[in-house]
C-alpha cells in the first residue's frame, strides 16, 4: 500500500518526542564503525547509504537535525505498508526537501467563471529539488537508508543563518514555556505566584520531624518550577515495599486540584502506599528528570526493581535516564482509558470492543498467546488500518503483561486496577478548586487515617481465625497461615485451578520437563505450558512467568508439585512482602543500594535507621499484651539511657568518646 503526504499528523508533543529519540536510536553498521551506536555529536553528520536506525521516527529526527544544520526544511513524501501475518506493517518512508517536486497546474477556469473567481497568484516554493533520504524496514527494530540524494537545486541557508534561525526557534519555545509556567504558578500559588507558603510548610514539617526531606527547583528568575518532599514514614514504607514503584501523575491534568504527583507502591495487602510527593509545574523532560533524581536522593539512592509511569515521552525518557537499572513499563490502565477517547467511534459501533481489548491484553500469560489473541481481534473488527492500535502494538513490550514477565511489579492480579491518587481523592474533594495547602494537608490526613485502619485490621488479622479453605491439602493450610487475606485469595484461586490441569513428563534430567494443559477445555488446548522442575532443590520455572511478575506461584507449577509429591510450599516461593510478617524483620533488598559506611554525618540517615528499628519493636510489641509490656519497658529504658547521656554530655569534648 502506497500513499503520499505533504506532512504527517504530529502534535507538538510528538515533535518534541522525536528530538529525544535522536541520540539513542541511530545505529551504524559494523562496516562503518566498531560501535553499534553513535553519540549526540554524530547526529549532524552526513547521512550515507546503509545507515541504520531503530525506527522510522528516529530516521526522521536524524534527517531533520541534518537539514536544520544545512538550512533546509523536510517533509514526508511517501510511505509504503505491506501486509505481514495479517497486519499492515509500515516498511518504507521517504523524506524529501520542502522544495521537492512541482505543484500541478490546474486547468484554466471557464471564461464565465474567471471574473468571479479571481485569486491572487502565489509563488510555489517547490522547484524540483531531488534531495531525499529513503529508509526501509529490515527487521523489527532496524531501518536502513535505501536511497539517498544529497545535492540540492537551490541555495541552502548558510550554517550561520541556520544557527540563527534555530536560536530564534528555541527562544520562542523558551518564552512559550515560561508563559505556561507562570500560568501554572498563578493557578497554584495565587495571583502573585508567591510560593513562600509552601516553603514555610516544609520548614514547619522539618522542625516537627527531623526525617522530613524536601527540595525545591527554581528557574533563572528564582521562581518555583517543581518540588519534592518525603516524610520519614514514606522512607520506612519504601524499605519494605519499594521493590515496585509507580510514579503516579494522574492528577496533574486536573484543574480543580493542584498538580500533585506521587511515588507510590503496594503494601502486603495490595493497597496503595505512598513513598513521597512531587509538585509538578514544569512538565518537560528536564523537569521530570529533576523530580526523579531528587526523589531518588531522598531515598538514599536505593533504586526500585521496577517503575511504572504514564505513557508520556518526556516523563518516560526522564525516568529511564534517572533509573537506568530499573525495569520501566507504561501503566496499561491509563492506556485503556485513552482507548476510550481514541477509539470512541469504534466503541460506539461495537459496544463489546473495549472489554475484548482488555481481555486480549490481560488474559494471555505468554507472548505466543497474546499474538494469537491480538491478530484474532484485529481481524474480527478489521482494525489493521487503525493508527492508534498500530501504535499500541508497536510498544507492546512496554505495557502488555505477557511481555513484562522478567521483572517484579507487585501486581497480585492483572484484572484488578491498582489504586491511584485520583481514586483516593474521588469523593473527598469537591468539584470546586482546592488551594495547594488545603489539598496537601487534607490528603496527608486521608492517607494517615488509611494507615491507622490498616494497622487496626492487621492487629485483628493476627488473631483472626484462618480463612475458609476450599481443599483438604496441607499446602492450602500452610498458605492461609502465612499470607495476608488478599494474597491468600490469589494463591487459593491458583491452587484450585491447578486441580483442573493434567501434567505429562516429557523429559528427564537435572531439570525435568513437564507439559501442563487444562483438562476438558478445548479452547485452551493451544495454551500448553512448559514447566522445568528440579526435584532435589524443589525449584521450578514456568513459561507463564507469573511468579516473576507477581510473587505468587502459578497453577502450572502447583500442578507439577502435586504430581511429584511436593505437599508444602517451598520457603523460597513464599514472597515475604505478601505475608502477614511483611514489615517484621529485615527490609526488602532493593536494586543498587548505596552502602553507607555510617550515619554520623546525616541526621536523616540516623533518623531513618532508628525509625526502622523502632517500627519493628512497635509491630511486635502490639501483637499481644505481654509483648506490649516488654516493648514498653525496652523503649523507656532506651529513653532513660539517652537522657543520662545528654545530662553528662558536657563532660566530653567534641569527638571524644566516653562511657555513661
Amino acid at each position: 500500500m502506497d500513499y503520499s503526504s505533504s506532512d504527517e499528523d504530529l502534535s507538538i508533543d510528538d515533535l518534541s518526542d522525536l528530538e529525544g529519540e535522536q541520540a539513542s536510536n541511530i545505529r551504524i553498521p559494523p562496516s562503518y564503525s566498531t560501535s553499534s551506536q553513535i553519540d549526540a555529536k554524530s547526529l549532524y553528520q552526513e547521512p550515507f547509504p546503509g545507515m541504520e536506525f531503530a525506527s522510522d521516527s528516529a530516521a526522521r529526527a536524524f534527517y531533520n537535525a541534518y537539514a536544520q544544520k544545512l538550512g533546509f526544511g523536510i517533509r514526508v513524501a511517501r510511505s509504503r505498508t505491506e501486509r505481514r501475518k495479517g497486519l499492515e506493517v509500515l516498511v518504507m518512508k521517504r523524506f524529501v526537501c520542502l522544495k521537492e517536486g512541482h505543484h500541478k497546474k490546474k486547468a484554466p477556469a471557464a471564461a464565465s467563471d474567471s471574473a468571479a473567481k479571481k485569486k491572487r497568484k502565489r509563488l510555489s516554493m517547490r522547484d524540483g529539488c531531488p534531495a531525499l533520504m529513503e529508509v526501509v524496514r529490515r527487521g523489527p527494530d532496524k531501518w536502513v537508508v535505501n536511497k539517498l540524494v544529497l545535492d540540492h537545486t537551490h541555495v541552502v541557508v548558510s550554517p550561520d543563518r541556520a544557527r540563527e534561525l534555530q536560536q530564534q526557534r528555541l527562544s520562542s519555545k523558551y518564552i512559550q514555556k515560561q508563559n505556561l509556567l507562570n500560568e501554572m504558578r498563578r493557578k497554584v500559588f495565587g495571583k502573585d505566584g508567591d510560593a513562600r507558603i509552601l516553603l514555610d510548610y516544609f520548614k514547619k514539617m522539618q522542625l516537627k520531624n527531623k526525617g522530613f526531606f524536601y527540595a525545591i527547583q527554581v528557574d533563572s528568575t528564582n521562581s518555583v518550577t517543581n518540588a519534592v518532599w518525603i516524610d520519614a514514614k514514606h522512607r520506612v514504607w519504601y524499605t519494605y515495599f519499594g521493590d515496585a514503584v509507580t510514579f503516579d501523575t494522574t492528577c496533574i491534568q486536573n484543574d480543580n486540584i493542584p498538580p500533585l504527583a506521587c511515588f507510590s507502591g503496594a503494601n502486603q495487602h495490595g493497597e496503595l502506599v505512598v513513598f513521597g510527593y512531587a509538585l509538578v509545574l514544569d512538565k518537560t523532560e528536564l523537569g521530570f528528570r529533576w523530580i526523579s533524581d531528587t526523589w531518588l536522593t531522598g531515598m538514599g539512592k536505593r533504586h526500585p526493581i521496577s517503575i511504572t509511569t504514564d505513557q508520556h515521552r518526556s516523563l518516560s525518557d526522564a525516568v529511564v535516564a534517572a533509573f537506568p537499572q530499573t525495569y520501566h513499563r507504561f501503566c496499561r490502565w491509563r492506556i485503556f482509558s485513552r482507548c476510550k477517547n481514541k477509539l470512541s467511534d469504534l466503541y460506539f459501533r461495537f459496544p463489546t470492543l473495549h472489554e475484548e481489548i482488555k481481555r486480549c491484553v490481560n488474559e494471555p500469560d505468554n507472548v505466543e498467546i497474546f499474538e494469537v489473541c491480538w491478530k484474532s481481534l484485529v481481524d474480527k473488527y478489521d482494525l489493521s488500518e487503525n493508527d492508534w492500535l498500530g501504535f499500541l502494538y508497536g510498544i507492546r513490550n512496554k505495557w502488555v503483561p505477557a511481555y513484562l514477565t522478567t521483572s517484579f511489579f507487585a501486581e497480585l492480579s492483572t484484572f484488578k486496577r491498582p489504586e491511584s491518587i485520583k481514586q483516593v481523592c474521588r469523593g473527598h474533594f469537591s468539584t470546586s478548586k482546592v488551594s495547594l495547602m488545603n489539598f496537601i494537608i487534607k490528603f496527608d490526613e486521608l492517607m494517615e487515617s488509611r494507615c491507622e485502619k490498616e494497622a487496626q485490621s492487621e492487629s485483628t488479622v493476627m488473631h483472626h481465625p484462618e480463612p475458609v479453605l476450599k481443599t483438604d491439602m496441607i499446602m492450602e493450610k500452610q498458605a492461609a497461615s502465612v499470607y495476608t487475606k488478599e494474597s491468600f485469595e490469589i494463591f487459593q484461586s491458583e491452587l484450585v485451578e491447578s486441580l483442573h490441569h493434567y501434567t505429562v513428563k516429557s523429559q528427564d534430567g537435572p531439570y525435568c520437563k513437564y507439559s501442563v494443559e487444562r483438562v476438558g477445555d478445548t479452547t485452551h488446548t493451544r495454551y500448553q505450558h512448559t514447566v522445568f522442575f528440579s526435584p532435589p532443590e524443589k525449584k521450578a520455572w514456568c513459561n507463564c512467568n507469573k511468579f516473576s511478575l507477581s510473587g505468587i506461584l502459578c497453577r502450572h507449577v502447583l500442578a507439577v508439585f502435586f504430581l511429584t509429591g511436593v505437599i508444602l510450599l517451598p520457603e523460597h516461593y513464599i514472597t515475604k512482602r505478601w505475608t502477614r510478617l511483611a514489615r517484621m524483620g529485615p527490609e526488602i533488598e532493593l536494586q543498587d543500594p548505596e552502602q553507607e559506611s555510617c550515619c554520623e554525618n546525616s541526621v536523616i540517615m540516623r533518623y531513618d535507621d532508628l525509625v526502622r528499628d523502632a517500627m519493628r519493636c512497635v509491630e511486635k510489641g502490639a501483637s499481644s499484651p505481654v509483648c506490649y509490656k516488654i516493648a514498653k519497658e525496652v523503649i523507656r529504658n532506651a529513653l532513660r539511657e539517652i537522657s543520662r547521656y545528654e545530662e553528662n554530655f558536657g563532660r566530653f569534648r567534641p569527638g571524644e568518646s566516653g562511657k555513661v
